[in-house]
């Protein structure tokens, strides 16, 4: 079998990450056998689309990696890949329906429809439409409309028997036919639902597994009755466990953002990524700027595969103990079997420490590449950076080492660096320079170092240990409220990288205005 695989949102919103999960197994599964994954859109709702939205699923994805072999921009043999071009196809399915017996017209009122619902709950009977208003023939519909009703198309589902099917995911799944509604599939004005809008075009793009999230299993019974109707074969059905809330079950929403923040590890991550957002100018409105959309992580300088690691292993697993994996690794690893149904709950923790994990494995020269933009947009360096700046944003990421998470960090590293004066920390001044006797031991300890060659983290280390065993300190006396004098904060680099990187001239100017506010 020829594998196509298909990921299809809707524009309603950014690029969730559950949507991403999604993307990543239908690409994963393509891959791995040879296949073609494509990208549609499925703009049927035009009420719910957000046309500012579609950017940021297209660019989400191509930052993360997840190609695809048609779609939009790349078009293909069975153009176009947006659902509302497509609407004439999926009209003459819903002719062909009609001419077949497995739909038929509808002139029932809403409250018609209700009134029948409020009846059977009192019966306490499932619901179940009684088609009373069901066009079957063209005089049908004459009476009907001559009364002033408008008309929909409703799918006539069987009411008996029922439909199995073998999901690659949940095993062996049954549906009874008596619980399924008429489901409409065309709205009173011509236009087409989603469900069958999704069959005819999954038919026609030649789908040939349709891998989705679970909250769509509900909706196998009615579009594989369309599709069967159709005279379409089935695809085979792959449907993911739920990517769920921190520490739940429930499913993990854009929405419940004030919710996670309760969670301590996602209150971490939520509130880094937004002091280094400030840093550069991107919003952080809660909705467009949380750790549950893509936009988040790209913004704050997360590496693009540490995602897509992290996104992999929410309901699959290659084994007990394998965490990381290369791209190729993982395609050659990835199996539809090898899913869990269960909910697979979103960890920040865990996805901080993949994101550790493929940070520590960069080169210097990769780092100073992904980071230097965020200086950039900070207007910590000029665009572009004049070699001087390069190389002092070298020195800061080599003396940083493992301090730095993610891109957006050396924000926080190296714009003391950058800047002609540092911004000193009002609390780290109260801590650590507002007391008696610092001014004096500044003025002492610079000049101890002023005449040191090479100004070097080594030479200058010697040189502060041997000013402590003089004065009889201890060395934290002195780092302490030096490191806050030349940088403004009480963290950062090592003291004497801080100081080499910095230079002579300016680590003794920096020091002697630190005096005017020391105790």
């Amino acid at each position: 079998m020829t594998v196509r695989t298909r990921f299809a949102p809707s524009p309603t919103g950014y690029l969730h990450i559950g949507g991403v999960r999604t993307a990543l197994f239908n690409w994963l599964y393509a891959r791995r056998h040879g296949g073609t994954f494509i990208l549609r859109i499925d703009d049927t709702d035009a009420e719910r689309n957000v046309e500012e939205a579609l950017e940021p699923i297209l660019s989400g994805l191509k930052w993360l990696g997840i190609d695809w072999d048609e779609g939009p921009g790349i078009g293909g043999p069975h153009a176009p890949y947006f659902q509302s071009q497509r609407s004439a196809g999926h009209k003459a399915a819903v002719e062909k329906l009609l001419a077949s017996g497995h739909a038929y017209r509808d002139f029932a009122k809403p409250e018609e429809l209700d009134e029948e619902r409020k009846a059977a709950q009192a019966a306490g009977k499932p619901y179940l439409y009684s088609r009373r208003f069901a066009a079957f023939t063209p005089d049908d519909a004459a009476r009907f409309v001559a009364e002033g009703r408008q008309g929909v198309v409703r799918l006539k589902m069987p009411r008996e028997g029922s439909l199995v099917i073998d999901d690659a995911v949940r095993g062996r799944v049954e549906f009874a036919w008596e619980r399924e509604q008429d489901h409409v599939i065309q709205r009173a004005d011509g236009s087409c639902l989603y469900h069958l809008a999704s069959v005819v075009d999954d038919h026609d793009f030649e789908i040939s597994h349709v891998i989705r999230a679970e909250e769509h299993l509900s909706n196998t019974p009615r579009q594989a009755y369309i599709a069967l109707s159709l005279g379409y074969p089935l695809p085979a059905y792959a449907h993911l466990p739920l990517v769920a809330e921190p520490g739940s079950r429930t499913k993990l929403s854009k929405r419940k953002l004030a919710q996670y923040l309760k969670n301590p590890d996602f209150r971490q991550m939520a509130d880094h990524g937004t002091r280094i957002a400030e840093r550069i100018g991107v919003a952080a409105a809660a909705d467009t700027f949380n750790p549950v959309i893509v936009d988040f992580y790209r913004e704050v300088g997360y590496l693009p595969w540490a995602i897509d690691n992290a996104m992999a292993l929410l309901g699959w697993a290659y084994d007990d103990k394998t965490e990381f994996f290369s791209r190729d690794e993982l395609v050659a690893a990835f199996s539809l079997e090898r899913i869990n149904a269960s909910p697979a709950s979103f960890d920040p923790k865990k996805l901080w420490s993949v994101q550790d994990h493929y940070m520590h494995a960069l080169s210097t020269d990769e780092k100073l590449a992904l980071m230097l933009p965020f200086l950039v947009k900070a207007e910590l360096v000029s665009g572009p950076p004049t070699a001087d700046q390069t190389a002092t944003v070298r020195r800061v990421i080599e003396a940083s080492g493992d301090r730095l998470k993610v891109s957006g960090d050396i924000l926080g590293y190296a714009d003391f660096f950058l800047l002609e004066e540092p911004v000193l920390d009002p609390q780290a001044v109260a801590q650590k320079l507002a007391k008696p006797g610092v001014a004096d031991l500044l003025a002492r300890y610079a000049a101890k170092i002023a005449a040191i060659t090479p100004f070097e983290p080594g030479p200058l280390e010697e040189a502060t240990k041997a000013f402590v065993a003089e004065a009889g300190l201890k060395l934290g006396d002195v780092i302490h409220p030096v490191r806050v004098a030349i940088t403004g904060k009480t963290v950062g680099p090592g003291l004497y990288d801080c100081l080499a990187i910095l230079g002579a001239s300016k680590s003794i100017a920096r020091i002697d205005r630190a005096r005017e506010v020391a105790g």
